[in-house]
């Protein structure tokens, strides 16, 4: 049965102060440092257009909450070697290949809005989560959708290899309500659709949903509907094949936590203007990841 957003947030509520993580650290150095160690860089996979986590700004390059904590991450990574220098390179992914460009080693770190779930933890690993949000939908200003069963018989799109398009695909599919369900090959195009008429509404993590519509020429022109679909828990991908590298990452995003310096970048993007358009999103924190940063941890229960 398809669980609702509201008592997988409870179950968050519960869960959220009993964790503790237990780190060992290993004998030698993994391939992510040896792999660091030999070329002097940390290879960052970015996003295109996922503002305000990871997108590129009017001179194509990446900015974005999640690329500032990378440069973070990065930072703490030479520090912890004793390395002169570590130079950030950065590589373009999408939905479709980001797990794969960690997995296969051509990315030491995913810096984006990726959420944590149990199916890409066989692949990869994730650190602390930087955001929590959920999916909602992004529809014309003028339409007459308010949530999920009003785009019966209509045409939802979401983005291709993305959670909320499987957890629409599963609510359309066990609650019989022949949604025509489209893929899109990035957000961008996704908006695209629905300002076009091409498609009813735009499924994806309401942050995002935000943020794309903000950086839209007319943002008056859509808008954000509906409930809460899922609950997303978004983290910074990295290899399942290198707990000392895992654990500089894990160390470094709870002390960031803890002393605040995160605060200070979650305002810098979400409340604040942001290029390339000097937009103000004015998201303030939500309750659920207040209350998960009380007691950061990788482990989420989803």
């Amino acid at each position: 049965m398809f669980k609702s957003a509201w008592s997988r947030a409870i179950g968050v509520s519960v869960w959220i102060g009993s964790v503790v993580m237990l780190h060992s650290a290993p004998a030698h150095a993994g391939p992510v440092i040896e792999r660091i160690r030999a070329s002097g860089k940390v290879q960052i996979a970015h996003r295109e257009s996922s503002v305000p986590f990871s997108y590129l700004d009017a001179d194509r390059k990446p900015v974005g909450y999640a690329v500032d904590i990378c440069l973070r991450l990065v930072e703490a990574v030479r520090k912890k070697l004793e390395l002169k220098a570590l130079e950030p390179a950065f590589v373009m992914a999408t939905p479709a290949n980001r797990v794969q460009l960690v997995a296969e080693g051509k990315a030491d770190l995913e810096c984006g809005s990726t959420t944590n779930n149990a199916e890409r933890r066989k692949t990869v690993a994730f650190t602390v989560p930087h955001y929590i949000t959920g999916a909602r939908y992004l529809v014309r200003a003028d339409s007459q959708i308010e949530d999920l069963p009003q785009f019966e018989g209509k045409r939802l799109v979401s983005t291709k290899g993305t959670t909320p398009l499987k957890a629409v695909d599963q609510a359309n599919q066990e609650r019989m309500m022949r949604i025509s369900l489209l893929e899109a090959p990035d957000h961008a195009k996704a908006v695209e659709m629905v300002e076009k008429g091409e498609a009813d509404g735009f499924a994806m993590d309401d942050v995002l949903l935000y943020g794309l519509a903000a950086s839209r020429p007319d943002p008056s022109k859509l808008k954000v509907v509906g409930k809460f679909l899922t609950i997303e828990p978004l983290a910074i991908m990295l290899s399942r094949d290198d707990a000392e590298f895992k654990k500089i990452i894990d160390d470094e995003m709870k002390r960031l936590i803890q002393s605040r310096e995160l605060h200070t970048v979650y305002e810098r993007w979400f409340q604040r203007p942001i290029p390339p358009r000097n937009v103000t999103l004015n998201l303030p924190m939500n309750y659920l990841l207040r209350d998960f940063w009380r007691y950061p941890t990788d482990q989420v229960p989803f």
